[in-house]
């Protein structure tokens, strides 16, 4: 998950001392790497008030005070929750879809790769896992058999988050950005107004929690990462510990898609750029 935009409310929040909202930022780095600005008061204030209404609690000055002194894990995630709670597309970008589906995969199927595995981190609700796994249907469409046991993991820091997404249902108005009439009809069905993913789609994502400042070593190795639109969020120095474990948690020829603003920095010679007409992808060199 990202940090969150600012969303209308119908009534002004409570605002945060200065003090609150240092604590508010310190925690917020140290939980989950998030780095906030000196000016984001009022997203802070905004957020945190909903949790103060549905946590019972007397005040934004209550709360923090029960982050300061620690130990309430459900409050803590709650605010984590607000946080990071983000807005998502499917096949965001484009590009690293088109590049998946018109190059990486006709390359492992070339290989006869098996059991080949993707790893969406920070995947939110959902939809880029899903893209990806969409993806591969199309391709096996056109080469059936190839790609065997190929599979996504997909991981967050919220568990709420997670259930949603492992639940698989959307309503129009997700559907409506980014899938298409086509794909809504061949990969979706009908389910109590909504709409679900198809199994076919959901049995290949496995979901897990995982805070990405933490080790994923259990995760295992990875033939392709998607890690897109997270690392700006984080310190450089954090950045970086993230970028050697992901180098770290790819198979030699592995790749890596980042998100448009965000680049490898001292990790850069552990890989290659593969340049594409609309987009590139990094490689790790073997």
């Amino acid at each position: 998950m990202k940090p969150a935009s600012i969303s209308s409310i119908t009534s002004a929040p409570q605002q945060l001392s200065q003090s609150d909202y240092e604590a508010v930022r310190e925690f917020l780095e140290r939980s989950c790497g998030i780095v906030l600005g000196d000016n984001k008061h009022y997203l802070v204030s905004s957020r945190l008030s909903r949790v103060v209404r549905e946590a019972g609690l007397a005040s934004l000055a209550e709360l923090v005070a029960r982050l300061r002194r620690g130990g309430d894990t459900s409050l803590q995630m709650r605010v984590i929750d607000a946080m990071t709670t983000n807005e998502t597309s499917w096949f965001r970008d484009g590009h690293p879809y088109e590049i998946l589906r018109n190059a990486i995969l006709p390359e492992w199927a070339d290989r006869r790769l098996r059991n080949a595995r993707i790893w969406s981190a920070a995947c939110s609700s959902g939809q880029e896992p899903y893209s990806i796994s969409i993806v591969i249907e199309e391709f096996l469409r056109g080469r059936p058999g190839s790609l065997a046991g190929i599979q996504v993991t997909a991981t967050d820091i919220s568990p709420s988050v997670l259930e949603g997404a492992r639940a698989a249902v959307f309503d129009d108005a997700a559907l409506n950005r980014g899938i298409s009439p086509q794909l809504r009809q061949r990969y979706f069905e009908p389910h109590d107004g909504l709409w679900r993913l198809r199994k076919s789609v959901r049995e290949r994502v496995i979901f897990k929690q995982l805070n990405l400042l933490q080790s994923f070593v259990s995760l295992g190795k990875f033939d392709c990462i998607f890690c897109r639109n997270v690392l700006i969020y984080f310190s450089s120095d954090v950045k970086q510990d993230i970028l050697a474990r992901i180098a770290r948690a790819l198979r030699p020829g592995g790749y890596l898609f980042l998100g448009g603003s965000e680049s490898l920095g001292a990790q850069a010679g552990h890989f290659e750029t593969v340049r594409f007409p609309r987009g590139h992808v990094y490689r790790l060199k073997a």
